[in-house]
């Protein structure tokens, strides 16, 4: 908050003179209805009576119109930080590579994005309107009950320490429970997404009864959180409440003999007693802040843990931006390795991809494919050795410039809401409807969006929800296809497609992309026979290199999975 207020200081310091302009108002307004009391109606002076009543008319307007200000002004500056940190938030986010983000997880990112950024604005609103006023209101109204009568003030003595004891007694139970609750939330949330997500998959397999036990399980362990945490609440305005009016009762009490024997007057009496409520009325207004300060806490230290965190991919210091565009990409003796992991995923790769060539990765699950090719655009980076594209490593390469080299087509493609032009503009806001319709054909996509009645103004949901996964990974390809790059990488992006379309798509992108260099990561054995150079991962090592027939006469671990799937008459 510190940090993020910074740019509000003028709005800030108007807040704290509007909320000590109308506190004082408020101090001031039961002198002058003790002086009315004292010295015009026990005088029976009706002329001082109409005098001090107007005046307090006057600061009463004051008063009002300075909370007004206040509150306005609070509510605009708490709003903007929120802005701001929500802001930071998701730009920090968007600089993570896919390590920062799977060790936060997507459901935590958008629960510290939004509910916690809310907790926190929230406690800064609460801050500007009543915790401002709380202190000076409390310090006021103590010097003015003493202005009042000083022996009767020694009550103050007694009950504000009682108040503050009940209050951080309460508070110091709430923290940790408000840090379970933010957790509860994000596991409430996260499973909420995977049932959304994997809907199809729950009603294939008939889990619904499963999944929904799954999701009570999480959302009863959030509420016995919520309900300890409501009970502490809750009996956090009775304890304060009983203090209150058992000062009230003291008061009177005391203050009763005090007339009685003429140490005191009657007016002097109601004032102190309007000063007493003040003064806890400010206790209770902390109190209110010292409820929502430890689960504001909690999510102000989850936001800076997101802020905190830097990116394994660093952007250069001094990008380059001019390269020579021939579309070569070269790995030199490069590994890759998970944070804490005993074993590298990538070990000593060394590869070259050539322009007007297509190369081919496969191999078995978990052998390390879509993590190589995952370093080209540096969704990570290279733990050790280094990735080329031009002779230029990717690490200092200008994200723009690399942008407009290399288009990657993911193993899970995916469409943002909007239209079918705007997913294919995405990487080219200028390219024309002709680009557009040429890609579509390339990747055997033009008959069924010329099947949609809106054509290219489909609408497609998020997600890409309202399409097949077939249709899915064609638009995707396309999309690649209208940046006209200089090297294509296609993580299995063909596995959704039947034999028919999937050759054909091969065959069209082999004339589109023909002095482009194309890197094709599949599974299927008919998708990359005809590469002209096929590149074999076993855990993570290359163990072997050559053309189909090649690798068919000499690499076993490549045969046993070209059998796996043809027989040898199909192989050959």
């Amino acid at each position: 908050m510190r940090a993020y207020l910074k740019p509000y200081t003028k709005p800030i310091a108007l807040i704290v003179l509007l909320q000590l302009v109308q506190t004082l108002a408020t101090l001031y307004l039961p002198t002058l209805n003790a002086d009315i009391i004292d010295k015009g109606v026990v005088k029976g002076d009706t002329g001082y009576i109409f005098r001090t009543g107007g005046f307090m008319i006057a600061v009463t307007l004051l008063q009002i119109i300075c909370a007004i200000g206040a509150v306005y002004f609070g509510a605009r500056t708490s709003m903007a930080l929120g802005r701001d940190v929500r802001g930071a938030v998701f730009d920090r986010v968007q600089s993570f590579s896919a390590r920062e983000v799977g060790r936060f997880g997507a459901p935590s990112l958008i629960t510290r994005t939004t509910n916690d950024v809310q907790q926190v604005q929230m406690l800064t609103l609460m801050t500007f309107t009543l915790m401002v006023s709380a202190p000076i209101m409390c310090v006021g109204g103590i010097l003015m009950a003493l202005n009042q009568d000083v022996p009767l003030s020694g009550l103050l003595l007694v009950i504000v320490p009682v108040l503050g004891i009940i209050v951080s007694l309460l508070v110091r139970r709430l923290r940790p429970l408000f840090r379970g609750m933010q957790e509860r939330i994000d596991t409430v949330n996260r499973i909420l997404r995977e049932q959304i997500t994997g809907i199809r998959v729950i009603r294939a397999f008939v889990r619904d009864t499963h999944e929904r036990q799954r999701f009570e399980t999480a959302n009863d362990d959030l509420m016995a959180v919520s309900l300890r945490t409501g009970r502490l609440m809750s009996m956090m305005f009775p304890a304060v409440m009983f203090v209150v009016n058992a000062s009230s009762v003291a008061v009177l009490w005391f203050g009763g003999h005090r007339i009685d024997s003429g140490g005191m007057q009657v007016g002097a009496l109601t004032a102190f007693l309007s000063y007493l409520m003040q003064i806890l009325m400010s206790v209770m207004m902390a109190t209110f802040m010292f409820m929502m300060i430890p689960r504001a806490e909690v999510c102000a230290e989850r936001i800076q843990e997101v802020l905190d965190t830097e990116t394994s991919v660093v952007p250069p210091v001094t990008p380059i931006s001019s390269v020579t565009r021939h579309g070569q990409l070269e790995l030199r003796g490069v590994e890759f390795r998970y944070p804490g992991a005993e074993e590298p995923v990538l070990k000593d790769i060394d590869l070259i991809a050539l322009p007007g060539e297509t190369t081919a990765i496969i191999g078995s699950t978990g052998s390390g494919k879509s993590t190589l090719l995952g370093l080209v655009p540096r969704l990570f980076d290279a733990t050790a050795g280094s990735v080329l594209v031009d002779g230029e490593d990717v690490r200092e390469l200008d994200p723009a410039t690399m942008a407009e080299l290399i288009s990657l087509v993911p193993q899970k493609p995916y469409l943002f809401s909007g239209t079918v032009a705007s997913n294919l503009r995405y990487g080219k806001p200028d390219a024309t409807d002709e680009e557009l319709w040429r890609a579509l054909e390339i990747a055997q996509a033009r008959d069924f969006v010329e099947r949609m009645p809106e054509g290219l103004d489909a609408p497609i949901a998020q997600g890409g929800g309202n399409v097949s996964g077939g249709q899915r990974q064609r638009l995707a390809i396309a999309r690649a296809l209208v940046r006209r790059p200089e090297i294509y990488l296609f993580d299995d992006s063909f596995s959704a497609l039947d034999y028919a379309t999937d050759a054909r798509l091969r065959a069209a992108l082999a004339r589109e992309t023909r002095d482009a260099t194309v890197v094709i990561v599949a599974q299927r054995v008919s998708t990359i026979r005809d590469a002209d150079r096929i590149v074999v991962l076993d855990e993570g090592r290359i163990v072997g290199t050559g053309t189909h027939t090649e690798l068919m006469d000499g690499n076993e671990t490549y045969r046993e999975i070209v059998l796996s799937q043809l027989t040898e008459q199909e192989a050959a």
